[in-house]
């Protein structure tokens, strides 16, 4: 096992890998892939250098690091997608040298990527077989092929119509249908790439479940993910890389989440999470009795100069409150009044406007405009202020750009990439973007949904540091999270949610994870 260290990831000699993690044949069979001295270089830097990593039958093995770490060069080369500059690539012991994904779907390795490549528009059906389609003579079979597939999917155990369209779909189950697509041919390696970015806890569970039948059948599983939590449960061994080096292989059981940010970073986790002052002001957000869809009469009050956090499972009402209060659901009853002004019908224009930033939880969906240069995302921010306006009322573009210039330095992001399309950026460059267009003008509340999905840990540490900024500028911050850590590390008060209600207000030492947990699934109060 190797260790971090400031110089790099370096042996250490008293720490002999466990038994377990060892990377040998099981019985004298040859992983199912194996690469060795895996390098892959661009001009000015090797995404890869010299990485070794294999995958065993049966196995979950987890590729675990930063973005731009060298995860998804690694796994492209795997999947075809990518030629390597210098190593060995083996499959069942044999050395194979891939040119394309047919040739590496040709020896059973499938890829599942955080962008599906299903046509929206086709059946599950016709996915599957999309490219490869049943015929009789010239025309399709589609008789056949829905039996095919109906067969399939039996066979996998995915509850999903072989007939119906794949628009229809949730992401779980088109999930699912990508896997079943790798299943059309030979599989024996299987890549999810950030598989539960966007799944509910439901539909986590069910992925979980199908990972757990594919082991039973001999497939080898890489995973990638960012959520630490996951591997405990799925991961039997872990490969942290660093800068495009192997940095340290470990047991998938009993490794501590504080010993992968280490390993991930080079930092412990300690500084990650920053301790953020806590000078609370008078309320600046009332919000009496509000009643929405997955929202039963919530009552709280949210401070300037304070952190408030907002916890509990999918569904548990959470994000649902602050949409209603945004004017982006509709409210049935209740009042909201945002310094000292009623906004309970007021559009959701108006709200922003008033003052209150929101920072949805799907940044491709809802938060930026994918195809735009980055420069324009952060522009949209303080579009309308008359900082950008000159003479007869006309946007200054030199203005613009100076702003645009200063808000991406705020939020630390390199100028170099305010020109490139914001769909190129990485996953969490896109989101200090996100972040940056709160800080296009001047908001007094910020509601904060998922503020780290799908980004790593450096990219969170960095974030982290604009919400210790906000707080202690006499910003009110309000952070909606799935992830216990961040919204027990970075909350001053805590409301954990449950079926549309408030079931605890939690501060100071109450502010732990069986206490979370147990409050999950109570009934609750409906005020704080």
């Amino acid at each position: 096992m190797t260790v971090a260290s400031d110089r790099g990831c370096l042996p250490d000699p008293d720490r002999p890998m466990p038994a377990s993690v060892a990377t040998t044949a099981v019985a004298g069979r040859p992983p199912l892939v194996e690469v060795i001295g895996l390098t892959k270089l661009y001009p000015g830097v090797a995404a890869i250098d010299h990485v070794d990593f294999d995958l065993k039958p049966g196995e979950v093995h987890v590729l675990f690091g930063e973005n731009g770490a060298g995860k998804s060069t690694l796994i492209s080369i795997l999947a075809g997608a990518n030629v390597p500059t210098a190593g060995r690539v083996l499959v069942d012991g044999e050395a194979v040298h891939f040119r394309s994904v047919r040739d590496a779907r040709a020896r059973g390795i499938s890829a599942v990527f955080q962008e599906f490549s299903l046509v929206p528009t086709l059946s599950v059906a016709q996915n599957i077989f999309l490219g490869d389609e049943i015929t009789v003579g010239p025309f399709l079979d589609k008789a056949r092929m829905l039996r095919a597939a109906e067969a399939l999917l039996a066979e996998l155990e995915f509850a999903i119509p072989a007939a119906a369209p794949v628009s229809a779909l949730s992401r779980a189950e088109q999930q699912m249908v990508e896997i079943a697509k790798a299943f059309r041919g030979r599989l024996s390696v299987l890549i999810l790439d950030e598989p539960t970015a966007s799944l509910s806890d439901r539909e986590t569970e069910r992925l979980f479940a199908t990972i757990l039948n594919l082991k039973a059948r001999g497939i080898g599983i890489i995973y990638i993910s960012h959520r630490i939590h996951e591997f405990d449960r799925i991961a039997d061994r872990i490969t942290v890389l660093r800068d495009g080096k192997l940095c340290a292989t470990v047991a998938g059981r009993g490794t501590s989440e504080a010993r992968l940010v280490e390993l991930m970073t080079g930092r412990s986790i300690a500084e990650i999470y920053p301790s953020i002052a806590e000078k609370p002001e008078a309320a600046i957000l009332d919000v009496e009795g509000l009643v929405a869809a997955g929202v039963d009469g919530v009552s709280l009050t949210v401070r300037p100069g304070q952190v408030l956090g907002c916890a509990g499972l999918v569904g548990s009402g959470k994000s649902r409150l602050w949409r209603a209060i945004l004017g982006l659901h509709a409210k049935s009853a209740g009042r909201v009044v945002f310094k000292g002004r009623d906004i309970t019908r007021a559009p959701t224009r108006t709200v922003i406007a008033a003052g209150l930033f929101y920072l949805p939880p799907d940044r491709k969906a809802e938060g930026l405009q994918l195809s735009a240069p980055a420069a324009s995302n952060l522009v949209a921010g303080p579009i309308g202020s008359d900082e950008l306006y000159g003479r007869f009322g006309l946007l200054s573009r030199s203005r613009a750009r100076a702003r645009v210039a200063t808000i991406a330095t705020e939020v630390g992001l390199d100028q170099d990439h305010l020109g490139r399309i914001t769909s190129q950026l990485s996953g969490g460059n896109q989101q200090k973007l996100l972040f940056g267009k709160g800080f296009g003008r001047a908001f007094d509340l910020y509601v904060l949904d998922e503020p780290t999905v799908g980004v790593d840990m450096g990219t969170r540490a960095a974030l982290y540091q604009l919400v210790k900024r906000l707080t202690e500028s006499g910003k009110a911050v309000v952070i909606i999270s799935s992830d216990l850590p961040e919204v027990m590390n970075l909350s001053h008060r805590l409301l954990v949610f449950s079926r549309g209600r408030i079931a605890a207000e939690l501060t100071g030492a109450d502010i732990e994870e069986a206490n979370i947990l147990g409050h999950f699934f109570a009934g609750g109060q409906a005020s704080a």
